[in-house]
């Protein structure tokens, strides 16, 4: 068969018509000796162009299905080429592989039918590729005592315990009976007695809604990122002793004192020491893969059909 430069078609035989009637599938890829079909584009991007269609219309509907395309067609070129390089290697997947892996796949819930050829060989195509991988990239990556720490000196607030803050809280939650106007009047009704000089807990068991109210409302340790941001802004600059203004939320107003602050704590580095070296790993296997993907590009021979 003539391989032309657009519009190249495979005749592929069909097995479901007794006649022996013949599916026409438009090569979009050549990769080394193999082909890559419409229909592999097709089945790859099928949820994604049903999720489109829903969601988008005309134009921008057309340019996020190419899109759709033209990324399976790159992601499907990189598979096969992996794929041939793990045969090259040697690399292979024996049955009683396979069968462990369904079997844990069933475990976990995610059921396969061991009858659907296509399904099957889909998980072997997957395990493949893991070990080509782990073989040809990861297996030849170390993570030096250096680096862990030149990682954790660059990514130092990454390891930071947030602050801390010990905190009492009267809440004003609205009545259906009352105007929001109301609501207000009642928590600066607490504000005002603060500053009049009036005990926090008692203000706290005669106006609060809250559910720590008869504890004079104390909510105990409280993590920076756990309040709603309005509070968190308000607490921002102050200091153990001091109280806020009535602070609204979809609550209702809360008036909040500062009992005890604990600023951020930094996490020494052999405590976090293996979880950096499992981000360095990471960070590592992912350069180191990228640059063998192109090393595979570059060395083989790639035609794509648009």
């Amino acid at each position: 068969m003539t391989l032309t430069a657009m519009g190249l078609w495979l005749g592929v035989a069909s097995t479901s018509t007794a006649w022996g009637a013949h599916i026409h599938d438009r090569i979009v890829a050549i990769v080394n000796n193999e082909v890559l079909t419409e229909s592999e584009v097709s089945a790859e991007i099928r949820e994604d162009v049903e999720r489109i269609k829903k969601d988008y219309a005309g134009e921008e509907q057309d340019r996020r299905i190419d899109y759709a395309h033209h990324a399976a067609v790159t992601k499907l070129v990189e598979r096969k080429l992996q794929l041939q390089q793990a045969r090259a290697k040697g690399v292979t997947v024996s049955a009683d592989d396979l069968s462990r892996t369904l079997d844990e796949m069933k475990k976990q819930g995610d059921m396969i039918d061991p009858d659907d050829k296509k399904a099957v060989q889909g998980i072997r195509e997957q395990i493949l590729l893991m070990r080509v991988v782990e073989r040809e990239v990861r297996g030849g990556i170390t993570v030096g005592d250096s680096e862990m720490r030149r990682y954790f000196k660059e990514h130092e607030n990454r390891f930071a315990l947030p602050e801390e803050y010990t905190l009492s809280q009267i809440l004003v939650i609205p009545r259906a009976s009352e105007t929001p106007a109301d609501t207000r009047a009642r928590a600066q009704k607490v504000v005002d007695g603060l500053k009049a000089g009036e005990a926090f807990e008692e203000l706290a068991l005669k106006y609060s809604d809250g559910v720590n109210a008869a504890r004079g409302g104390r909510l105990g340790l409280v993590r920076q990122g756990e309040l709603h941001a309005p509070i968190e802004q308000a607490l921002a600059n102050l200091q153990a002793g001091e109280t806020t203004a009535a602070i609204e939320t979809p609550e209702g107003f809360h008036i909040i004192r500062v009992d005890d602050r604990r600023p951020r704590q930094f996490r020494p580095f052999e405590e976090v020491r293996a979880e950096i070296q499992s981000l360095v790993f990471a960070q590592k296997s992912e350069d180191f893969f990228q640059s063998w993907l192109a090393d595979l590009k570059d060395r083989a021979y790639i035609e794509i059909k648009f």
